[in-house]
């Protein structure tokens, strides 16, 4: 039997509206957290207006409400259902004939448009936000205007030289880069020839990168089998630019969903890893399926009979479980960012685990 359209798009509407409802509650919940997390970290500096924190704290509203879309569609899902089934439309609904199964298809297909929509137009637009918040971040609570820390332990950069008869790469590290000055601190240069075997190192307290080249001052070099010799300045010919470094290091939540896949092509090509990036890509993929299986789950939890009793303790329940199901991707996730698990593994599995146990256990408590 097909579920006549006007059914159709009242259920849908009633997902679509009790999730958006649950959505505004999540993020003004997490947004209230998020201004006071910020207070505290401003209440030991004199120079953070509250403004800024303000415009931190909206600025970081986009990127939450992506985070938070599961729980709210399994929130809203089991407010709508709920409803529903205390109202006695569903029953109503099931006497006419339409299974679970049926009245469950619209609220599939509003999860799966949302979470296309979330990814492929919504995402482009929170990462530009997102950018601009670590960057106000980095200005006002690190104390270094316009500083890019790639990681705890700096930044690996590796130049690969293709006019040069007899070196084959440059490995750059680098503690800290500069924006506004491109500096570099506490730099070490690692220098190899084409068969791969080591030449030198260069030790410098800081560079200056220029167009087209790498100005090294107070230099110590070390060349196997000599003794160190210090250099006031060295000229190492580079084609690196900042644009290129804060682009190919730049947190993938921060990048749009279509420039993705090219910057991850580039990263690879560059001798660098993108696992962080391709995971983040597949799961925007994923998610519009985690979505659907969270609806399911869902309705295991709401489609109990008022009179039947314990309808909020299914419902902690049923919200518990969805913490559950976050534990639990956050875990898969961790694994295929360290690369102990594949990637696609890693992105996907949360999604069809999801889908796999919601529809078992409604099978089960629908057809025994």
């Amino acid at each position: 039997m097909i579920l006549p359209w006007t059914l159709f798009r009242y259920i849908a509407r009633h997902f679509l509206l009790a999730i958006l409802l649950a959505l505004f509650g999540l993020i003004a919940l997490t947004t209230l957290i998020d201004i006071v997390e910020l207070i505290r970290r401003a209440s030991g500096k004199t120079d953070i207006p509250l403004s800024i924190i303000m415009e931190m704290s909206a600025l970081r509203i986009p990127y939450m409400a992506e985070k938070l879309m599961p729980y709210a569609v399994l929130i809203g899902s089991m407010m709508a259902l709920t409803r529903l089934t205390r109202t006695h439309e569903l029953v109503v609904a099931r006497s006419a004939g339409v299974s679970v199964w049926q009245f469950l298809m619209p609220a599939i297909a509003v999860v799966m448009m949302l979470g296309v929509f979330i990814a492929t137009i919504f995402n482009p637009f929170s990462a530009v936000l997102l950018m601009k918040y670590e960057h106000i971040e980095g200005k006002y609570f690190s104390g270094s205007p316009s500083l890019l820390s790639i990681s705890s332990s700096g930044l690996w950069m590796r130049q690969i030289e293709h006019d040069s008869a007899t070196i084959g790469e440059h490995i750059i590290y680098t503690m800290r880069v500069s924006q506004s000055t491109m500096e570099f601190s506490n730099v070490i240069v690692f220098t190899f020839d084409k068969q791969q075997k080591f030449v030198e190192r260069l030790d410098a307290a800081r560079a200056q990168l220029e167009e087209g080249s790498l100005h090294l001052y107070k230099v110590t070099r070390s060349i196997p089998g000599k003794p160190p010799e210090s250099i006031p300045e060295v000229d190492l010919p580079t084609t690196l630019t900042l644009t290129h470094i804060q682009d190919s290091f730049a947190s993938p939540e921060t990048m749009s969903f279509w420039h993705l896949p090219s910057f991850i092509a580039m990263l690879e090509g560059a001798g660098f890893s993108a696992l962080r990036h391709r995971l983040y890509w597949h799961s925007l993929l994923a998610n519009p399926f985690l979505m659907a299986g969270t609806v399911f789950v869902a309705a295991v939890f709401s489609l109990r009979q008022p009179r039947r009793g314990k309808i909020g303790l299914l419902v902690a329940a049923g919200i518990v479980s969805g913490f559950l199901l976050h534990f639990f991707t956050d875990i898969i996730f961790a694994f295929g960012s360290a690369g102990t698990l594949p990637i696609m593994l890693a992105a996907w599995s949360p999604a069809i685990v999801t889908i796999m146990i919601g529809a078992a256990m409604l099978l089960h408590l629908e057809d025994g």
